[in-house]
Parts: structure tokens; sequence; C-alpha cells
């Protein structure tokens, strides 16, 4: 089904785009990042250019290894939000473990959202998933999404997998089917 932007465009959710998944050395580095925030940077440009309405979120565990008060969870300077765009900051994995999110999502009407960024294998996959359970729709625009290697194992096809599995919970669709529908994405 595709619905037209003008009208009700979807929410461009940047996912955990912050500069820890793309420090080398780091345990939570990300192999695609570049080629995944040059994606990302792309949609997020068409979303601004057109003043649809742009979320990020935040991932701000509790964890040893994720320490909040480090310059390593500051946002990717390029992807930093502007003023007007909402920002949430979630600890678990899901977004949905904002109570900011949840609140915001509960009061908007069709809720249809593409998913972007880091993280795949835990906030974009958790997200689709419980958004999914609360019927809210979601995209997942696979070449502008990446997750960390896997401790043991082939980096894509652990990512293949992993979209493959959301695949069961959101439609996937890549960025230049995206962009090339843009007066119109499919849901």
């Amino acid at each position: 089904m595709l619905t037209s932007n003008t009208d009700d465009p979807p929410i461009l959710v940047c996912a955990d785009l912050q500069v820890e998944y793309l420090t080398p050395g780091r345990r939570h580095v990300i192999l695609d990042g570049e080629a995944a925030t040059a994606r990302c940077l792309e949609l997020l440009m068409l979303w601004r250019d057109n003043l649809w309405p742009v979320m990020h979120l935040k991932r701000i565990a509790q964890a040893a290894w994720f320490n909040p008060a480090s310059r390593l969870t500051d946002w990717i300077a390029e992807t930093k939000p502007r003023p007007g765009e909402m920002t949430f900051e979630h600890p678990l994995p899901s977004a949905y473990s904002s109570a900011r999110f949840v609140d915001y999502m509960s009061n908007i009407r069709n809720v249809r959202c593409v998913l972007v960024g880091f993280s795949l294998d835990e906030t974009i996959l958790a997200t689709a998933v419980d958004g999914f359970h609360r019927s809210h729709r979601y995209q997942v625009v696979a070449d502008a999404v990446a997750c960390r290697q896997p401790g043991a194992g082939d980096a894509a096809a652990y990512k293949h997998a992993v979209v493959n599995v959301i695949g069961n919970f959101a439609t996937i669709q890549s960025s230049a089917e995206l962009i090339r529908t843009s007066g119109a994405v499919a849901v």
C-alpha cells in the first residue's frame, strides 16, 4: 500500500547514531559504519528538506561498557538533532523502554516510522518487535542500518540474518527505493 508523504509523512527514526559505534578499537564498533552513516545522512537530508518529522533515539545504558559520561555517547556530528527534532533516550535496547517515547507514540495517529541507524541487533530489532505488538508500523532501510561485529562468524551474514528476522515484524526496503518513491512511501 502506498501512502502520500505530503498528507501524512512517516517519522524518520534515527537509532543510536552515536560516536561509540564508529570509534576504532571499541567493543561495539561496526564494520560498515561509513556506508550506513552515508545512507542515514542521505535520508536525514531528504526528511529535513521536506520538513517531515525526525526522531532521534539515543541508547544510555547503565552497563559498565556504556558509560553515559563518556564522549562516546555523543551524537555523530553530522546527525546531531536539530531544533524541532524529537530526541528520546532509552536505557534498554527498545526505544519503548523510554516512558516519554511510549507516551509520544501512543498519542499520535497512524503511527508509521522509517528506522535507520546503528545497533541493528539491539535497538532496531527490539523497537520493531515492540512496535509490532502495539500495532505501530515500522519500515527498516536495510542499507541504512548497521550492527556490531558478531563474536564469531561473518559480519555480513549476521547482519543479513538480523534483517531477515526483523522482516517478520517490519517492512524491509532499500534507501534507493525509499528515495525514489519519496513522494509515496510503501507501508
